[in-house]
């Protein structure tokens, strides 16, 4: 989608703002690829019912599921020009563009999700909101992406020679490229709302993702072999334009930071509840799960995409900083 068009769709969109949203003397148009109840959808929401009360009814969120504003490449770039207010996106496609956001996208760093959320909760995780100010942009709060593993609609995978010449969608980011290249496969990165007719259709093999978005994506309908390899437990972000943010008063401002960071528990709960029923409905469906993989070989073949990724001297010491963690 090119820029002209996505800024085009996103402001047809938001002729359709919500009477309860017009109401209020300044509405912030954000942006999710997810569809309405996913997690992030309704941590966002609540954010909305949060800054609504706390403000007398001066600020309010309207959140724009479902893509309906673009997928995220084209909704990150809407936003550094203001055209979108906020947006929940992956750290993945901001890989690119900031840096630092590569750390935290680097394969097997955390050793589970408290690990994460001890780092994103920690001078690590500001370090890394702190630095989306440079591209236009405010970081406000680290939201849950769950662990990431490989599905696809040929065979199960039980090593890492099972991954060898297949095809696999990744996020548009060239390190997310070199991880698969690296385990043997073959990286096609692609918007995620083509993935399940480039699965259907042969495209692809398959994908990588958790498991609210392998099952509220319909994947597992033509991907039906899920292998929890884990390789990436990658944080999603919420960010405001810089331009939106800079017109709001400084008590404004201190209520939007604060709002998205009493959103985070509320995400953080709602995640681990739809993991848990993603995980149900997945199974019920008859997907063939393989949960007993020795990931020593997978952790190995990252050696030269941290080599390739992990050059500044800020970098290696994010990346010592988060293994130092506890």
């Amino acid at each position: 989608m090119t820029y002209m068009k996505s800024l085009g769709a996103a402001l047809l969109t938001s002729v359709a703002l919500s009477t309860a949203a017009s109401a209020c003397e300044v509405t912030l148009r954000s942006s999710d690829t997810h569809p309405d109840g996913y997690p992030t959808v309704a941590a966002v929401n609540a954010m909305g019912d949060m800054l609504k009360e706390r403000s007398g009814d001066r600020l309010c969120i309207e959140v724009f599921h479902s893509a309906q504003l673009g997928e995220e490449k084209d909704t990150i770039e809407q936003t550094q020009f203001g055209v979108i207010d906020m947006n929940r996106v992956s750290l993945g496609p901001f890989n690119n563009i900031i840096e630092e956001t590569q750390i935290p996208s680097l394969p097997y760093i955390f050793r589970s999700v408290e690990h994460m959320h001890k780092v994103m909760d920690g001078p690590v995780g500001q370090q890394i909101l702190d630095a989306f100010s440079d591209h236009d942009l405010v970081g406000l709060a680290f939201y849950d992406g769950g662990s990431r593993s490989f599905y696809n609609s040929e065979k199960p995978i039980n090593s890492m020679a099972d991954l060898a010449g297949m095809k696999f969608r990744v996020m548009q980011s060239d390190m997310f490229v070199d991880m698969v290249s690296a385990l043997g496969a073959n990286a096609t990165p692609m918007p995620y709302g083509e993935v399940y007719s480039s699965i259907q259709t042969g495209v692809i093999d398959g994908a990588e993702n958790n498991w609210p978005s392998y099952d509220s994506s319909g994947h597992f309908e033509v991907a039906k072999y899920y292998t929890l390899d884990q390789h990436l437990i990658v944080p999603e972000v919420l960010v405001m334009s810089k331009s939106s943010f800079d017109k709001l008063s400084a008590e404004d401002q201190a209520l939007v930071r604060q709002a998205a960071k009493d959103s985070v528990p509320i995400m953080r709960d709602l995640w681990q509840a739809r993991e848990k029923e993603s995980e149900a409905r997945v199974r019920e469906a008859g997907v063939e799960i393989v949960t007993d993989i020795d990931k020593t070989p997978f952790i190995e073949a990252m050696v030269p995409v941290y080599e390739k990724y992990v050059t500044s001297d800020t970098l290696k010491k994010m990346v010592m900083d988060i293994q130092a963690t506890n």
